[in-house]
């Protein structure tokens, strides 16, 4: 599987010369140790992969007895592994280091001898519960991975000449016509249907089996939910309580997470924390109400009220369809149709959430009431920052519709309220790109572009 992340692999090796270890973390089943592998194996002349997840004891106690004696710890490891390491030629991968933490304590020492390169893979919630009774190197740069994109999926499924194209329309602002607006299309509510878990992207790409893609996404999520029986301590019930309401949450029309829905009486306070593993875990992204639309939109966030989605869209279609194993090649077929009478917004919101997410946007919504004043009561899908901070017109305002008819009588109420903060509008569309009273109309392939 190509990724883009492999780009900033390649600055890190570039521009830090060994000066820091990278850390590469995100959710499970996202192919860190894959990537890295095969940067590995690509950029330089050999490398060392320690699996810490399934390791010897013999690995072990080499880097118990000669952690201030490097030059026998790299002797046994180069023998042990029959890898001849070469200076500043060669790269160590401490893959699943959550399992090891001392390996992880050892960074800062292996960083100063300069020799060799050192990337660590894990996931960030399990390496965070590990590090009782050791120093969190400062020699160590986190890199996030996320679920593979619109444009990668692309890749994956041999489709690569049409995100070139859909970018120089997005560049240019113009429409892709009839024809290619309909393939580009057919080949995102594929994206949205399979999601972008790399292992699933594979099975899809190389078989077109519905039944076995969807196999693999159950089984991921069933690793989930055991990972937060056993990493989630204390807190199991209430995390896996969430996990499981993300879909109900996202089919009501403001998508906003009400505590009283999950359970009678609860209150914010007592699930904070759970939502912040889930957002740690990277397995959700959360979005936050800004009451707001100023530069710094983490100054105006309220915490207290948010839109929970799913990490990768694929597995949500997975948690809302997954049981129906008889019909789900029916239910693949009318999405890609546009045919299925459901709330598709929860889906197409839920992708570009993911979309904003995975290019290394914040995410932020607005939601005013009045009972007095109707002109008040406005709620915004999104906002982002523009690329560059100016005087004024700083966040763009940015509304998701799913079918074909709509109204954006909130977007409207926005504009004239905060005409002196906002910049261009943005309604993300199913439709063809066009113009119109001021507002761009993005088809939802052009999302991840923003």
């Amino acid at each position: 599987m190509r990724r883009k992340i492999y780009d900033s692999l390649l600055k890190w090796k570039r521009d830090e010369h060994g000066r820091v270890a990278l850390l590469v973390d995100g959710a499970r089943r996202i192919g860190k140790s894959y990537i890295v592998k095969e940067f590995a194996q690509k950029e330089y002349d050999s490398y060392l992969l320690i699996d810490f997840s399934h390791v010897s004891m013999d690995v072990v106690g080499y880097f118990q007895n000669y952690s201030t004696d490097l030059d026998s710890l790299f002797l046994h490891l180069s023998a042990y592994y029959r890898v001849s390491l070469k200076e500043r030629k060669s790269l160590i991968i401490f893959d699943e280091i959550q399992f090891f933490p001392q390996a992880r304590a050892l960074i800062k020492h292996l960083v100063a001898d300069g020799r060799f390169d050192y990337i660590e893979t894990g996931s960030l919630v399990s390496i965070r519960k590990n590090v009782k009774g050791i120093l969190i190197p400062s020699e160590e740069r986190h890199l996030k991975m996320y679920p593979m994109d619109f444009e990668e999926f692309l890749w994956a499924i041999g489709e690569e000449p049409l995100m070139a194209y859909i970018r120089h329309c997005f560049d240019n602002r113009i429409p892709l016509g009839n024809a290619l607006h309909r393939k580009a299309m057919d080949c995102f509510r594929q994206y949205m249907l399979v999601g972008g878990m790399p292992q699933a992207v594979a099975e899809y790409s190389d078989s077109k089996d519905i039944m076995r893609t969807e196999q693999i996404k159950h089984d991921i999520l069933e690793l989930y939910r055991s990972d937060i029986q056993k990493y989630a301590t204390g807190s199991e019930t209430k995390i896996l309580r969430i996990f499981d309401s993300i879909p109900g949450q996202l089919q009501k029309h403001e998508r906003k997470f009400k505590l009283s829905e999950m359970k009678q009486g609860s209150r914010y306070r007592d699930y904070e924390s759970s939502f912040k593993w889930l957002e740690e875990s990277m397995v959700v992204n959360i979005c936050y109400r800004a009451t707001e639309p100023g530069v710094a939109l983490a100054l105006s966030s309220d915490d207290s009220t948010f839109k929970c989605y799913m990490g990768d869209t694929g597995l949500l279609v997975t948690q809302v369809f997954g049981y129906s194993k008889e019909s789900i090649q029916e239910i693949y077929r009318k999405i890609i149709l546009d045919k299925l009478e459901i709330n598709k917004g929860m889906l197409t919101e839920n992708i570009v959430a993911q979309s904003f997410r995975t290019s290394g946007k914040p995410l932020y919504f607005f939601s005013s009431y009045s009972k007095n004043d109707s002109k008040d009561c406005i709620e915004i899908d999104f906002l982002i920052h523009k690329n560059t901070v100016t005087n004024r017109h700083n966040v763009i305002p940015v509304e998701v519709k799913s079918g074909p008819y709509y109204t954006f009588s909130s977007l409207r109420k926005f504009m004239v309220k905060y005409q002196d903060q906002i910049s261009s509008p943005i309604l993300i569309h199913s439709s063809d790109y066009k113009e119109e009273n001021g507002i761009a109309f993005l088809p939802l392939y052009m999302a991840s572009l923003l």
